[in-house]
């Protein structure tokens, strides 16, 4: 997928430095949605660790990690990620993305979330797939209703984001109705 001169792209070992520098980058913006950081996770060793999880969540068959890339450059501009699969009768997964601020609102974090969903059902199998947001968290709200995703709930204290522990409200999007393979 290439939207607006961004290429969505299986995450690499080599994308750790990339990774470091936007997300470095782009810290105090992304600092009221996210999680306690420490220093680390914004250096190159720690987005090598990161990544290198990652890729065994992705060879044990529990992630599909993405990274969004300028297509001139293969400077990292966002990241996705399908974790938490889970086949048998839940079939599910659960989605997390981010986008960096100068290419917010473009349509990137939809185009990969449609891209990722169709992913999720036509490789991986998955009957539906969710996502959280922080109650104010609108921007993202707009983008999984965009993507086809559905409010299903509200969460109270779900995560520990910008120092407290915050409400989110959840999302999922169906992505067909047949039956799971059958169990072995």
């Amino acid at each position: 997928m290439i939207i607006d001169g961004v290429e969505m792209r299986g995450l690499e070992p080599g994308d750790a430095a990339g990774l470091a520098h936007a997300l470095a980058r782009n810290r105090a913006y992304m600092a009221p949605f996210e999680p306690y950081r420490s220093a680390r996770f914004y250096t190159e060793a720690g987005q090598r660790d990161r990544v290198e999880g990652m890729l065994a969540d992705r060879d044990a068959g529990r992630a599909r990690p993405y990274v969004l890339v300028e297509a001139a450059t293969g400077r990292p501009v966002g990241a996705i990620n399908l974790g938490a699969i889970t086949l048998g009768p839940l079939c599910s997964g659960g989605i997390g993305y981010w986008v960096a601020e100068a290419w917010n609102g473009r349509g990137l974090a939809t185009a990969a979330l449609e891209e990722v969903c169709r992913i999720a059902r036509d490789d991986v199998g998955l009957h539906r797939v969710e996502a959280g947001t922080l109650v104010d968290n609108l921007a993202s709200q707009r983008v999984l209703a965009k993507a086809g995703f559905e409010q299903y709930g509200l969460a109270p204290n779900y995560l520990h984001v910008n120092g407290a522990w915050r409400d989110h409200r959840l999302f999922q999007r169906l992505l067909h109705a047949d039956p799971p393979p059958p169990a072995d």
